[in-house]
């Protein structure tokens, strides 16, 4: 039989709070829930008795059963389903928030990360490039478990950086939906926010023993969360001015204006750059910074000097900004174009 979604336009506000904080407590603890437990999990500030009220309307509303004489509550299968259907419509309506700004965003970002190699190139007259953001993705923000064939679950990773992945579990029996709606409680209440250095042997453990015969199910997820949060993503690194560097004599000689500009046609010597640069922003170090001739890998880039930053867009989004010049480049004027440029973007990217 199909079932029917839980209103919340039947439950007001109040309800609404002490009904989840009843649930989420009860998933932590496996414990009964009484009045004064809720009392510190919402911000009505009631007393305990007004809480123990609303608990009886619920109690009467079918939401939640008290299993004992004198004991609190736990939640009912109605209960689960109330909220269970607000938390997934409360993610996918943030999902879907997030990925139309992300792709306004990503349009945008693209022109404007090319218009600034150009205007660094231009206000410089050095070569500069900027990466576009790499995405560090290093916790889970929530997960949805479907059923879409007989022996198989989609599982929707989302992950920091609003990066969603899908990935098919098969699960090689068929699982019914209170079973599902079980283990979507389960693994968003245990792993939502977590990293995976956080999602550790103990916690799989535990996941595992309160799925029990489902138990497979955890590992597979547990892997496609992995896999989310290692993606790779493709970096993109545009580049402006390479033909500044026959503006100095000093790199005329023996062709190493040719091999400069051949180096800023070799992706992998421009990404050395960018991971240098995040390596040393991940370090702690200065946002900024300077690498002088042989301070560089490249052979090619050893009579010059690079000018590196790290811009931050938010949401474990990172790219770099960089400078090719001559070892007597004007130092003060190439950090501080970068450091307005990185302004700019502040201004017309992230607080948007």
């Amino acid at each position: 039989m199909a079932r029917e979604p839980a209103k919340i336009a039947e439950l007001d506000e109040r309800k609404v709070k002490i009904l989840t904080a009843v649930i989420r407590n009860y998933l932590e603890t496996g414990e009964p829930v009484g009045s004064r437990t809720i009392s510190k999990y919402t911000d009505l500030k009631l007393s305990s008795a007004t809480i123990r009220n609303e608990m009886s309307d619920l109690e009467e509303m079918g939401y939640i059963f008290q299993p004992h004489t004198s004991s609190g509550r736990i939640p009912t299968d109605k209960g689960y389903r109330f909220y269970v259907d607000n938390l997934i419509s409360e993610k996918e309506r943030e999902i879907q928030e997030r990925e139309e700004l992300i792709i306004e965003k990503a349009d945008k970002l693209e022109a404007v990360l090319k218009q600034a190699a150009r205007l660094l190139a231009t206000n410089t007259n050095y070569t500069a490039l900027v990466s576009t953001p790499e995405i560090h993705r290093n916790k889970l923000k929530f997960l949805q478990l479907s059923k879409v064939e007989k022996d198989s679950l989609l599982a929707v990773i989302v992950v920091e950086g609003n990066i969603i992945k899908n990935k098919m579990i098969h699960t090689g029996e068929e699982i019914d939906e209170d079973t599902i709606l079980k283990l979507n409680l389960l693994l968003n209440t245990h792993l939502n926010g977590l990293s995976l250095e956080e999602i550790n042997l103990g916690l799989i453990t535990l996941l595992k023993e309160r799925a029990g015969i489902h138990s497979e199910i955890i590992n597979s997820v547990i892997d496609a969360v992995a896999e989310a949060i290692r993606a790779d993503e493709d970096l993109e690194i545009y580049t402006s001015g390479a033909t500044n560097m026959f503006k100095y004599p000093e790199l005329m000689d023996s062709g190493k204006a040719t091999d400069i500009i051949n180096t800023f046609e070799n992706k992998e010597e421009l990404e050395k750059i960018v991971n240098a640069s995040l390596a040393e922003n991940n370090a702690g170090k200065n946002e900024m910074q300077v690498y002088i001739g042989k301070e560089m890998a490249s052979p090619a880039m050893q009579d010059c000097s690079v000018v590196t930053a790290t811009y931050d867009l938010g949401d474990g989004m990172r790219g770099t900004i960089g400078i090719v010049g001559p070892k007597r480049m004007d130092y003060e004027k190439a950090m501080g174009t970068m450091q307005s440029l990185m302004n700019q973007l502040d201004e017309i990217y992230k607080k948007k």
